[in-house]
């Protein structure tokens, strides 16, 4: 199968190449540099040429401030792109998946969000996700959204791996304790994207680390526990004192009610996949010396 995996050098989009490349299949990644999303007559060119039977977008603009900052590149990257990258799938008649965000969601319920939840995204870069998921399900019937959110991994700036540097380097952390997800370590989330493509069943998916999800600081302690680190380092604070320009969900936490339908496994609890990935950065640094 050959398989087309767009923002290849991102986070997710490394672990995708990787995901499919070891199944055996045929896997052309484009970066940014291969591939602007929201240029039509290069996105068109590229799947004409590739003539891929899944195109898997991991491409996008995840700067929740920058986008609040610059609305119009937040719609190119966020809406536009997955629109293109859809309409170009439909002319060669290819499945098209694309990962959208938890933070469609307002955050005011209380329990898990589903699909049956209706999105109410309060920044730009919640609009411009949740209308790149409207964008391409109207292009291309064969579309198949992925939210997803708290995302960690290797091979990217995020979160988890920036509260591990700063552990390391003695830095004083403060942490939001009063916004919470469900993280999820980007090679699962590949691995649930990879088993989506076999399938072929367009619609929306949650797909997220199994467990009962948790605060920012609960999944920073998590991994400086982990590792090892000193955790007197850290400064609880509430999401209002950080004042940032764009506004976040308090809760994201996602749940899906299609995966266990179709068969597919559940994700591995996310203090599992928070050990995983600890000890894969380790040996990374391990290997350097």
């Amino acid at each position: 199968m050959k398989i087309l995996v767009t923002g290849a050098s991102g986070l997710v989009g490394r672990a995708m190449v990787k995901v499919c490349a070891d199944a055996g299949d045929e896997v052309v990644g484009m970066n940014h540099t291969d591939l602007d999303i929201a240029a039509e007559q290069k996105v068109n060119e590229a799947i004409e040429r590739e003539r891929p039977e899944i195109v898997i977008n991991c491409a996008a603009w995840t700067d929740v401030d920058g986008c609040e900052l610059d609305p119009q590149h937040a719609q190119e990257a966020n809406a536009r792109g997955p629109e293109l990258l859809a309409s170009a799938c439909g002319n060669v008649n290819a499945q098209f998946i694309t990962i959208s965000t938890d933070y469609v969601f307002d955050g005011e319920k209380d329990g898990f969000y589903t699909q049956r939840d209706q999105p109410n995204p309060q920044g730009v870069y919640a609009r411009s996700k949740l209308e790149g998921e409207r964008r391409a399900q109207t292009a291309w019937a064969r579309t198949s959204v992925v939210r997803s959110g708290y995302i960690f991994g290797p091979g990217g700036t995020n979160f988890l791996s920036t509260m591990l540097a700063r552990a390391q380097r003695g830095e004083h952390l403060r942490v939001i304790n009063d916004s919470f997800g469900t993280p999820t370590y980007a090679r699962d989330l590949a691995r649930q994207l990879y088993r989506l493509g076999q399938l072929d069943l367009p619609g929306i998916y949650h797909v997220v680390n199994a467990g009962d999800g948790a605060s920012f600081e609960d999944f920073a302690r998590a991994a400086i526990e982990i590792a090892g680190l000193n955790d007197q380092l850290f400064e609880g604070v509430s999401l209002e004192t950080l004042n940032r320009p764009a506004p976040r969900p308090r809760n994201s936490r996602l749940r899906c009610l299609l995966s266990e339908a179709l068969g597919l496994e559940p994700l591995p609890f996310w203090k599992d996949a928070v050990a995983d990935f600890v000890a894969a950065q380790a040996s990374a640094e391990t290997a350097k010396c």
